[in-house]
C-alpha cells in the first residue's frame, strides 16, 4: 500500500503564531505515527517561519517510521540533514522566500548541481528524492543524476480533478510509468486531499508514498487528527 507521510509544517505555523509551545510539534508527530501515519515530513525554510532547525533535530530521535526532510539544497540545509541523517531528503527548487512549492526542478539544467548533492547525501546513506513535474525527459534525467525517487508535483492534477479526473491524472500515469522504467521510486505531493487522493492512488498503483500537509491539517480542524489520518489511509487502500 502507498505510504502516508504527514507534513507537519502547518502545526509549527500555528505554534509560532504565539511564540510559545502550543501546539507541541514533537508530540503531534508522535501522535500522527500512533494514529497510523507511516512517515513524518518537514520542510525547514531559511526564515524558520514554521519548522525550525531546532525542530528538525528534536524530531529525529522521535520519528520511528520514516523521516522525510524537504528543502532547497543550500549549504546550510545540507549541513542540517547530514547532521540528523533522515531516511529521505526531498530536493525542491524553491527560492528562499517562496510561499510554497510551485514547480518541479529543471533537472536537465541543474544536472551537475543535483548530481553533486545526491552523491553527498548518499555518502550518509540518505535516500534522495527529486521534486519534478510530469515531463518525462526531466524524470529520466533525475535517474541519471543519482536520484532514488522522484516526487511528482500534483497541483496540476488537483486543479484539473474537479472538471475531468481522467484528463487530470493522465500525465501522471505516464510520468509514473517513465519513473518506474528508469528504476526510480515514486512519491507524490501538493494539494492532494480527501477529495482527490483515492482516484489518484487507484490510477497510479506504483505510488510508493504521498506527502500531505495543508489539506490534512485543515481536515483535522473538523475531524480531529486521528480520524483524519485514518480517512487518508482509507483513500490509499487498494479497492476491493
Amino acid at each position: 500500500m502507498t505510504r502516508l507521510s504527514v507534513n507537519i509544517n502547518k502545526v509549527a505555523t500555528l505554534r509560532n503564531a504565539r511564540g510559545e509551545g502550543t501546539p507541541d510539534v514533537e508530540q503531534f508527530a508522535v501522535d500522527c505515527e500512533r494514529f497510523g501515519a507511516q512517515g513524518i515530513t518537514v520542510h525547514p525554510r531559511p526564515d524558520e517561519r514554521h519548522i525550525t532547525r531546532a525542530d528538525v533535530r528534536a524530531l529525529r530521535p522521535l520519528v520511528t517510521t520514516e523521516f522525510n526532510i524537504e528543502g532547497y539544497p543550500s549549504e546550510e540545509f545540507l549541513k542540517l540533514v547530514e547532521s540528523v541523517v533522515p531516511d529521505q531528503v526531498t530536493l525542491v527548487p524553491d527560492a528562499p522566500g517562496a510561499l510554497t512549492s510551485s514547480a518541479g526542478w529543471d533537472v536537465k539544467t541543474h544536472a551537475s548541481f543535483l548530481s553533486d548533492v545526491a552523491e553527498r547525501l548518499h555518502a550518509k546513506a540518505i535516500r534522495v528524492s527529486v521534486f519534478t513535474g510530469t515531463e518525462i525527459p526531466q524524470i529520466e534525467k533525475a535517474a541519471l543524476v543519482g536520484a532514488d525517487r522522484v516526487e511528482l508535483y500534483t497541483k496540476p492534477y488537483a486543479d484539473g480533478y474537479p472538471f475531468d479526473p481522467e484528463a487530470a491524472v493522465a500525465p501522471f500515469r505516464e510520468a509514473a510509468a517513465a519513473a518506474k522504467a528508469a528504476g526510480l521510486g515514486l512519491n507524490a505531493g501538493h494539494d492532494l486531499s480527501l477529495k482527490n487522493l483515492a482516484f489518484f492512488a487507484q490510477q497510479i498503483p506504483a505510488l510508493d508514498e504521498v506527502s500531505i500537509g495543508h489539506a490534512l491539517i485543515s481536515d483535522a480542524l473538523y475531524l480531529g487528527i486521528e480520524a483524519t489520518i485514518k480517512a487518508y489511509l482509507r483513500c490509499l487502500r487498494p479497492q476491493e
